[in-house]
């Protein structure tokens, strides 16, 4: 439920009561139990405005507030804060809808947007690498939190499959064999070798560039050969795409050379609203506050990745109707981004009411401060890390005896997959991260562990209780209502995410609701002998433990990351 919303509408009511001008303002989350479960700050900012003292506003404001059915209490703190408590009848009757609920009661939008998320984008010529990371799970957290919201979802995995490197390669490819089955198995030593006979051998660097002419003019056989590189590549980054639990597939690719067509279209477009300029034989757009130009359309007659890019922005706009076109790049392409979504704006190639963003993060960093390499200084293949992820996590399990070697296994790679995932998008995106095998295969602090862990402890309650939950949420002290109400307040913190399109509020969430669990689990018992409790009480316990790990599940689900039922 949209909790924050709620209390919202009964303040916005109190101030129309009151006769007190206002804008929209919003209540927040009470930073301390004492102060309640909300507080509202609006008095302060209107004191100047009104020449009014804000305690006397807040004074105006209560007194015009309705605190039946949705509050309990609300009080004066301070120079003029306004705290509030929900009404403990409120919060039971919320809970228990959520937890009868299989989406627990959050409502997908009523006005859905159709949002385009461009990510992951790996390289045709090589294997994934571990820079592509970061692309491809914060896109696909994006991505699934939008869908569980109710938007229109478009994935588009943005590959570049056109160029001079694919003429070289295929022309490498029909020297070694016709299959390429054998000399593709490895793509890195591949590319290398294709490289170093363009670099040596005269002859095969023009057959090389004489293939980039033909592929581009539509010559069959060089297509079919270049279809069977990028059917093999693609091979690649599907492997790795199902290891890491990740939504993207081969209907989601729209390379490059899907907008080749256009490109010309873009340049004559740009000519005829004004905004190309001759320079140095380029053909560039100026843009009033930069010193670089876009450059378009080189001297030669070739295209850049400004050009594709501003085809791809056209396509997902006019196209796919996108309301919202998000890439998830690196932070060091910002200034491309900047630039490119200005061309376009200008351009009228998108729509002025288009939200474009440009959803930047950090490096990967090893514990010494550096981008993360080999011990040789080469590039890590993406593979090979999740594979040494799901072996380290072996040593994690606890009680072996109790699991077949398949159970295990499978273990295993929930919980390495997980710890990956887990550690990358609980930080700041924008934030360079240390990358700490020790820290994310943590059974403590903010990890994916201790977030199954947590699942994991309430399905074993559920186990010794042996019977169906189906209990009524009874509120019956202060830790139970902060338990409870920290679960409602899950659909704005989804939301909130959603907006800033920032994994780590959800991480943060539910490291705080796991935590928050653990120390209502031990202070609140449920199925301890030797403590009697009224059965009523019991299965209100249970009920709310039951909604903890369907939150927890849901909110690790929108992660990408697996729950366990024992750990």
């Amino acid at each position: 439920m949209k909790l924050k919303s709620q209390i919202n509408h009964v303040i916005e009511n109190a101030f129309s009561k009151a006769g007190i001008p206002h804008k929209a303002m919003s209540v927040s989350e009470a930073t301390k139990a004492e102060f309640g479960d909300y507080q509202f700050n609006g008095a302060m900012a209107l004191s100047k405005k009104l020449g009014k003292n804000p305690r006397e506003i807040a004074n105006d404001i209560i007194n015009h507030l309705d605190v039946t059915g949705l509050l309990s209490k609300v009080e004066i703190a301070g120079p003029g804060f306004i705290n509030i408590w929900l009404n403990p009848l409120f919060v039971a009757s919320e809970c228990q809808l959520a937890v009868e609920s299989e989406r627990l009661n959050i409502a997908q939008r009523e006005n859905p947007s159709k949002v385009v998320v461009d990510y992951s984008g790996p390289n045709m010529a090589k294997q994934m690498h571990v820079g592509h990371l970061r692309s491809t799970i914060i896109g696909d957290t994006l991505a699934n939190l939008l869908h569980f919201l109710g938007d229109e979802v478009t994935r588009q995995n943005h590959i570049g499959d056109w160029g001079t490197q694919f003429g070289m390669l295929i022309a490498y490819l029909e020297m070694k064999d016709e299959d390429g089955s054998v000399s593709l198995k490895n793509l890195e030593i591949f590319y290398k070798d294709a490289k170093a006979e363009f670099d040596a051998n005269p002859k095969f660097a023009d057959k090389a560039r004489e293939y980039v002419v033909k592929i581009q003019s539509g010559d069959a056989h060089c297509l079919t050969l270049w279809q069977k590189f990028i059917d093999i590549s693609l091979g690649h980054c599907e492997e790795v795409y199902h290891k890491l639990n990740v939504n993207l597939s081969r209907k989601d690719v729209r390379a490059e050379s899907f907008y080749n067509d256009d490109l010309s279209h873009v340049v004559s477009d740009l000519e005829k609203a004004g905004l190309l300029t001759q320079s140095q034989g380029a053909k560039c757009v100026f843009l009033e506050g930069d010193e670089i130009p876009v450059i378009i359309q080189k001297g030669d007659g070739g295209y850049l990745y400004a050009t594709t890019d501003l085809a791809a922005l056209r396509f997902r706009a006019k196209n796919l109707e996108a309301d919202r076109i998000c890439y998830v790049v690196d932070a060091r392409q910002a200034g491309h981004f900047k630039q490119v979504f200005k061309v376009a704006k200008n351009a009228h190639f998108v729509d002025e009411k288009v939200k474009l963003e440009h959803i930047a993060f950090g490096t990967m960093m090893d514990k010494g401060g550096k981008p993360f390499k080999t011990r040789d200084g080469g590039t890590i293949k993406l593979i090979d890390l999740l594979d040494e992820a799901v072996n380290k996590a072996k040593d994690t399990i606890n009680n072996k005896e109790q699991y077949t070697q398949e159970e295990i296994d499978a273990l295993a790679k929930i919980i390495g997959i997980g710890a990956v995932k887990y550690a990358d998008l609980s930080i700041n995106r924008e934030s360079n991260y240390i990358f700490n095998w020790d820290k994310m295969l943590s059974f403590e602090g903010n990890t994916s562990l201790y977030m199954q862990y947590a699942y994991a402890r309430i399905q074993s309650i559920f186990r010794k209780y042996n019977a169906p939950i189906n209990g009524k949420i009874i509120i019956g002290d202060a830790l139970e209502h902060h338990l409870a109400v920290m679960l409602l307040r899950f659909e704005d913190m989804l939301n909130r995410t959603a907006i800033d399109a920032s994994p780590n509020q959800l991480s943060t969430y539910l490291y705080e609701l796991a935590t928050l669990f653990m120390r209502f689990y031990e202070q609140n018992p449920i199925l301890k002998e030797g403590i009697n409790i009224t059965e009523e009480t019991k299965e209100s316990r249970l009920a709310l433990a039951n909604l903890t790990a369907k939150t927890i599940k849901q909110g690790l689900d929108i992660l990408g990351i697996e729950v366990v039922d024992k750990l």
